[in-house]
């Protein structure tokens, strides 16, 4: 499991301060258009001048900088129909998870690794609390894809909290996919070079836990980093990360399994903002996703 978590830092410190250094260093470099121009993609949309400090990524922090955001017209409360999730990370400090519990929220992602250095502070205490109010909790992996192997990623995070049991409380490990906070967009990887590196992940992922990893990312990170590859939709879920009204599937992926609607909900239990998703289906279909595997599937009632 992971090291023993330093003391959270204040929100205005963490997420909000890291929010500010990512969104103040896109502002000083050019953005530049276009697709795949070589062997290897072109640092188009690299931050540039002071950076978020490593470990500091969660689930979803790059996508406004490059994307923008559509949830502020209708309202981040306004939640979709689905049994209701959150994802969390250190950025959220201590969260009361039977409050949360007693809030609506049936499952929950929690960060656990980044790369092969980082492990979140408050991923242990997350893990178990959640896991003792009822809730369906599983963990995730911010990918640094330019760091070292997908293997040696998958390696650490199952080493740091990145299991599955088939308990019907545990969720499949999730890989979390999106433009890097530190440097360049794709990480300096072509399309193949991408899937590769995913596929690397994912296989050992798959070997270490019995489950393919939940993939998160949003339409346009992966059209523009995989060229839009289709390698993972018969073994991966998908999770969407979309701030509207509505989810936008990846054209080559058959649908989503969970959504992440906003990054701006709130949830009594947890201080501050927090990303809310939505599961595609009933709370049964939700219990027999984290209990059952592709090899041994469960019929659900």
């Amino acid at each position: 499991m992971s090291t023993a978590p330093p003391a959270a830092p204040p929100l205005v410190s963490g997420r909000i301060r890291a929010l500010i250094l990512l969104a103040a260093s896109l502002m000083l470099v050019p953005v530049l258009l276009g697709g795949n121009a070589g062997p290897a993609h072109a640092d188009q949309n690299a931050p540039g001048g002071a950076r978020p400090a490593p470990g500091d990524a969660w689930a979803g922090m790059t996508i406004e900088a490059h994307e923008g955001r559509q949830d502020a017209a209708r309202g981040a409360l306004l939640a979709p129909s689905g049994p209701q999730g959150i994802d969390v990370s250190h950025h959220q400090g201590t969260i009361n998870w039977s409050n949360v519990r007693g809030a609506g929220v049936r499952w929950a992602y929690m960060k656990a690794t980044e790369g092969t250095s980082f492990t979140d502070g408050q991923f242990d205490r997350n893990y178990t609390r959640s896991y003792q109010q009822g809730v369906i909790r599983g963990a995730y992996h911010f990918a640094l894809p330019n760091a070292s192997s997908g293997a040696s990623q998958a390696q650490f995070f199952h080493n740091n909290g990145g299991g599955w049991s088939a308990d019907g409380k545990t969720l499949p490990p999730m890989l979390d996919l999106e433009y890097n906070p530190y440097g360049a967009s794709c990480y300096g990887k072509s399309d193949s070079g991408m899937v590769q590196w995913i596929r690397s992940f994912s296989n050992k992922i798959k070997n270490l836990s019995g489950r393919y990893p939940v993939i998160y990312t949003t339409r346009d990170w992966w059209v523009s980093c995989t060229g839009n590859s289709g390698a993972f939709n018969s073994t991966s879920p998908l999770m969407i990360a979309r701030w509207s009204s509505s989810p936008t599937p990846l054209p080559n992926w058959p649908a989503w399994t969970m959504w992440q609607y906003t990054s701006s909900g709130h949830v009594n239990g947890v201080g501050g903002n927090v990303d809310r998703d939505v599961f595609n289906g009933s709370l049964s279909r939700l219990r027999a996703f984290a209990r059952c595997t592709n090899e041994n599937p469960c019929r659900v009632g």
